[in-house]
């Protein structure tokens, strides 16, 4: 049983690697500023959850890696939600969560921060999240 457990966290640990790093490959960032790529991914994904209903965030968060969905539902308050943010809000909030000043900004962040979570669940769940956005939003949701 304990190797089982002790098996579960290193793979959900690697799958969280593997998403830091294709964040810090997106922008060529060094593992030195693992900082940076675990700001991006939080920020965005506080936002993300926010901006959704309890159910389809809850269906989303089941396919992130244990400790990615430990991050994701750090601080929620389910009883708040969804709020209604536009895209330009989104993006003012993006950058109030993300202190670093990065080539493209806040847009470039949300869209490398989405791009890589997409690639780590199922299209059709990915489907889902994008149809709640308002119009304006599903423009930055590869």
């Amino acid at each position: 049983m304990a190797e089982q457990l002790h098996s579960a966290f290193e793979t959900s640990m690697d799958k969280t690697n593997l998403i830091l790093k294709d964040i810090e490959q997106a922008y060529g960032w060094p593992k030195e500023q693992r900082n940076q790529s675990y700001a991006a991914l939080r920020t965005v994904l506080h936002l993300l959850r926010d901006r959704m209903t309890v159910q389809e965030s809850a269906e989303f968060a089941a396919q992130l890696p244990v400790l990615v969905r430990g991050i994701y539902f750090d601080g929620w308050q389910p009883d708040n939600v969804p709020i209604k943010l536009n895209r330009d809000d989104f993006l003012y909030e993006v950058r109030q969560g993300f202190p670093y000043d990065v080539e493209g900004g806040p847009e470039r962040v949300t869209q490398v921060v989405l791009d890589t979570l997409r690639r780590h669940i199922t299209q059709g769940e990915w489907d889902d999240v994008r149809s709640t956005m308002p119009k304006d939003m599903q423009q930055l949701i590869p």
